[in-house]
């Protein structure tokens, strides 16, 4: 006879964010019995209107993880046992201007809740990656990146990252934390905030405005719908081990060029909105990730077609202006105020 896995109560950060409230979105639906605390800082890219469908379903807590002492009790006070990590500074054209920010959040933030999680007993801890820690690939290059691949990061907010990586691993060898981390390949899906470049790129179709290709229209990233990525954490945190890491991707490669192509053809508009930009400092030419391990003892794999999946995210945009329109002027940075900072000296 099957018996219902016993309830838990779960901590997501992050989660008013993109991938985070469509986790807690996928976590109610495939665990109704377990308590879901959802914690974001709502900063400017956080908002709770991700979450309105389950906002009765859930328990909200407006907090920062670097405040280590509010992380200390909101785990104590709500029994968390499972803290999953999304909570972090994401987006590399701000990290170009505001370096400091993504190391206080994504290093110093994540520190203070690893040490809160340590002296609260939680059970398990599972951080979210990015498969850009790595570094890049060679566009021409029959390379992956692996598990055991050396970090090379090569901007602020891949350091960031890098950083609380290490921080989480330290933990967990140092003082026995029961941590899991997977690095993702480039996530799409609704809600995310329209700075990324498959929202920005419907958005500003759809207001009519140039979409903003770099002039390295040949870079590509390994794409994956959020809702695969949102099953492999559940594979990893039922089935995975305590301090391994697991690689979550499609070994789908899409350009920057395919995107835009892409959503003009979903929307019927002509290749002329689009308009050639200078790369960013730092641009990184490719990522592909091997995600052998999690197919083959986890036994996860990607179920949504990347053209489907991006038919169907565009048309949800295209469906959602009430969603979007507000958000457009929070943005606290615009690709031009990167593309015009003088160059960095390399000595």
């Amino acid at each position: 006879m099957h018996r219902a896995a016993p309830s838990r109560t779960v901590l997501v950060t992050g989660a008013a964010g993109f991938i985070g409230a469509n986790f807690v979105h996928y976590w109610r639906a495939a665990h109704p019995g377990d308590t879901v605390i959802a914690l974001d800082a709502l900063t400017y890219a956080g908002n709770e209107e991700n979450l309105a469908t389950v906002r009765d379903e859930i328990v909200f807590v407006h907090a920062d993880i670097a405040d280590g002492a509010r992380m200390s009790r909101v785990l104590r006070e709500h029994r968390v046992e499972v803290v999953v990590n999304f909570a972090a500074e994401s987006h590399n054209s701000l990290a170009v201007l505001d370096p400091a920010r993504f190391f206080r959040t994504n290093v110093l933030g994540t520190q203070a809740l690893l040490e809160a999680s340590l002296r609260a007993g939680v059970e398990r801890f599972h951080h979210i990656s990015t498969c850009e820690v790595y570094g890049d690939l060679a566009l021409d290059s029959p390379d992956a990146f692996r598990e055991d691949r050396a970090y090379r990061p090569r901007t602020p907010y891949n350091a960031s990252k890098a950083g609380a990586d290490h921080a989480v691993r330290a933990y967990h060898e140092t003082f026995g934390l029961p941590v899991t981390l997977t690095n993702c390949a480039n996530n799409y899906g609704p809600y995310q905030f329209p700075e990324k470049v498959i929202p920005l790129f419907v958005t500003n179709a759809l207001l009519g405005r140039p979409l903003p290709v770099y002039a390295s229209r040949d870079h590509r990233r390994e794409w994956i719908h959020v809702d695969d990525h949102c099953r492999a954490i559940d594979a990893v945190l039922t089935g995975g081990e305590p301090g391994r890491t697991y690689h979550v991707g499609s070994g789908v490669e899409a350009s920057v060029q395919d995107i835009a192509d892409a959503v003009l053809a979903e929307l019927g508009l002509p290749a002329s909105l689009q308009t050639t930009v200078a790369d960013r400092p730092g641009h990184d030419r490719r990522y592909l990730l091997d995600s052998t391990l999690i197919r083959r003892t986890l036994g996860w794999r990607p179920t949504v077609e990347f053209a489907a999946g991006l038919a169907r995210t565009i048309r949800w945009y295209r469906s959602n202006p009430t969603w979007w329109e507000p958000l457009l002027e929070r943005r606290p940075v615009t690709e031009e105020s990167v593309w015009q900072q003088p160059e960095v000296s390399s000595r």
